[in-house]
């Protein structure tokens, strides 16, 4: 098997998963990965694990190293299935491998797995002796879950990072510097957004404490491995924590008969008329997960629907209760949408937006079945002026 080496001692004994194409709850049209690493020194070190389907081939990467037996420490990074799921089985061919984890990740690895394995929690500053290497424990809690922990290897200066800094992409190379940088940048900015979005101000925590550390790779769980472009992603995750925005809006809609859509391409020129860059996705048939990914630095949020019982479309509801859940920092938002006798569509979208920490203060636009020419110079407007407030703010 084609195992890769990071560095002396150290090892890439991950998973490719060239088929997956949901990630619960976002597209994944490159596929995903599991990654796992193996530290050999005096002491012999497995940094999570891979999803159970998964576990044959992560023990038959280790068995070309080293006896899975021989395991002396393995450590959870983080619980969730996906870097957890094979542990049980790898502790069935390493019984003696301690387990090392945060107090949330103990708790939660027992319930997983209903197994009580010989734990030793992990608190801020612990380090771990391997021989000519330590490693350093940082747990960042809520990155994204209540367990979540980074751990640094000193003297190679790597940086096993999780859920944090990963893409979701298949590939047969491992670094950054192997592959297509845009595309791989594409995907971190997707991941981000989708996973990690709602954790801006954790984010930020996270990038000042490691602006104390060297680090010459950036090992994450998902995706390809960092060497050449760490300042370019970790420069990004400051922005993205941040909520830094660009003049960008993105709108976003579903139509019933026609009169929502013709609305919303009006008020995308008026929107470009600015002099701000627009983006137009039709719910019904737009990727949720890539129009968040465009939301991430966008500086703002319009969002349209017929008016269906007295609410909005079920697709466009389905996008701003994602949204609600993913709080976007530093966005305006508004709302818009034709409506036949009653309305309502309009007020139910800007509860979702106010919901989602949007600040909405420009009155909404509401037309009567379809736009005449008076009605498509007010979305024009509409468009417009809601450009010129992101301009303003950026």
């Amino acid at each position: 098997m084609n195992n890769v080496r990071l560095a002396e001692g150290v090892y890439y004994v991950g998973a490719v998963d060239w088929n997956l194409r949901d990630f619960h709850g976002y597209t994944t049209p490159r596929g995903v990965t599991y990654n796992s690493y193996l530290v050999v020194d005096e002491k012999v070190c497995l940094i999570d694990t891979v999803k159970a389907p998964f576990a044959q081939e992560l023990l038959d990467r280790i068995s070309q190293i080293i006896d899975p037996g021989k395991i002396d420490y393995i450590i959870t990074n983080h619980i969730e299935p996906d870097h957890s799921s094979a542990l049980p089985i790898i502790k069935a061919h390493a019984p003696q491998a301690k387990v090392l984890l945060t107090e949330h990740g103990r708790n939660g690895i027992i319930k997983h797995y209903q197994q009580n394995y010989d734990f030793q929690v992990v608190k801020e500053g612990d380090t771990l002796d391997l021989g000519r290497n330590k490693l350093h424990f940082v747990p960042v809690p809520m990155l994204h879950w209540p367990d979540s922990m980074l751990s640094y290897l000193t003297g190679e200066q790597i940086l096993f990072s999780n859920d944090a800094f990963g893409q979701h992409v298949s590939t047969t190379k491992r670094f950054d510097d192997e592959n297509d940088l845009s595309e791989v940048m594409y995907e971190a900015e997707k991941y981000y957004a989708n996973i990690l979005m709602p954790f801006g101000k954790n984010v930020v925590k996270t990038v000042d404490k490691l602006k104390t550390l060297p680090v010459r790779l950036i090992a994450p769980s998902h995706g390809i491995v960092w060497r050449s472009h760490i300042a370019e992603i970790v420069a990004k995750y400051q922005d993205w924590g941040q909520g830094k925005a660009v003049n960008k809006v993105i709108i976003a809609y579903d139509s019933m008969w026609g009169g929502t859509e013709r609305m919303a391409r009006q008020i995308l020129d008026g929107v470009a008329a600015a002099g701000v860059t627009g983006k137009l996705y039709k719910m019904s048939t737009a990727d949720r997960s890539e129009v968040v990914r465009d939301i991430l630095e966008a500086g703002g949020i319009l969002i349209g629907s017929s008016t269906l019982n007295n609410g909005m479309l079920p697709t466009v509801g389905a996008l701003t209760t994602y949204l609600k859940g993913l709080r976007p920092a530093g966005k305006i938002g508004a709302s818009f949408g034709a409506y036949g006798w009653g309305g309502g569509s309009q007020n139910a979208i800007e509860d979702m937006l106010k919901g989602a920490g949007i600040a909405v203060d420009q009155p909404g636009l509401s037309l009567k079945w379809v736009p005449d020419n008076e009605e498509l110079n007010k979305c024009f407007e509409f468009g417009r002026e809601f450009a010129n407030r992101v301009l303003a703010r950026i």
